[in-house]
């Protein structure tokens, strides 16, 4: 698999990682080329959460290889350093700021990295003010641009902090579970959504909710005990009877 290492956005070969001797992730595999969406499913306890925090630099992995744009090892960068690398997670509850705007929210990312003082004197400029329109529009939010975040409904602030993370400019974006809780028609439009930023960069979803990855209609990814199960469309995927009995079944 080394091969695909060089031309690959994200890489992991033979991840392992253990807590207290149960093992999380089991010789974990997979690559995640350029401008791809792909999607990862799986029961709890899969490992999906251990995956995105040995990509983020959160967990260590007690062996395998990590590598982000084909050349930059992971495992020996700290959470922020992958940060900057433009790794950007979007956990599953939303952290917006609700007491500011939704514009106030997108200008708050695309400063974060100018440290306190740079931030406190920091003035838009013309370019930054184009950038906040645009994210508005790819987040479905141009409208409630001067609205509090807190007045947003649970769809429109995962929205917002999807653009939050746009504006940090990410090269690949992990999502967790970006639809829990979500209406049916916010559910159909956030695969609409995903679709449309995956023109601009990588990213990966994690769901459970089987209706939502077959909107999106991309490669999917089944883990179980820490390892990959099966990996296709979701037909393929679904119709494996290993799926079926460790994760469909249930």
């Amino acid at each position: 698999m080394s091969d695909r290492k060089p031309t690959s956005i994200l890489y992991l070969d033979g991840v392992s990682v253990s807590f207290d001797g149960f093992k999380a992730l089991n010789s974990l595999s997979f690559v995640v080329e350029p401008g791809e969406l792909r999607a990862i499913i799986g029961p709890n306890g899969a490992g999906k959460t251990t995956m995105m925090d040995i990509i983020t630099g959160k967990t260590r992995p007690d062996s395998g290889e990590v590598f982000f744009n084909g050349e930059v090892d992971l495992t020996k960068k700290d959470e922020a350093e992958i940060a900057q690398l433009g790794i950007g997670r979007k956990f599953q509850k939303p952290t917006v700021f609700e007491s500011h705007t939704v514009w106030d929210n997108l200008e708050l990312a695309l400063n974060r990295d100018r440290g306190v003082f740079g931030t406190l004197f920091y003035r838009l400029t013309a370019e930054d003010k184009t950038r906040i329109e645009e994210i508005l529009e790819t987040v479905r939010l141009t409208a409630r641009k001067g609205d509090l975040a807190a007045n947003l409904s649970h769809g429109q602030k995962q929205w917002l902090e999807i653009g939050m993370l746009l504006a940090q400019e990410p090269k690949l974006l992990l999502v967790d579970e970006p639809v829990a809780g979500m209406t049916d028609a916010e559910t159909a439009e956030t695969a609409i959504l995903l679709k449309e930023i995956a023109k601009t960069r990588s990213v990966v979803v994690v769901e459970h909710d089987m209706g939502f990855i077959r909107d999106l209609g991309v490669k999917v990814t089944c883990l179980a005990e820490g390892s990959v199960l099966a990996e296709g469309s979701i037909d393929f995927v679904s119709a494996d009877p290993k799926v079926i009995e460790n994760y469909l079944g249930r």
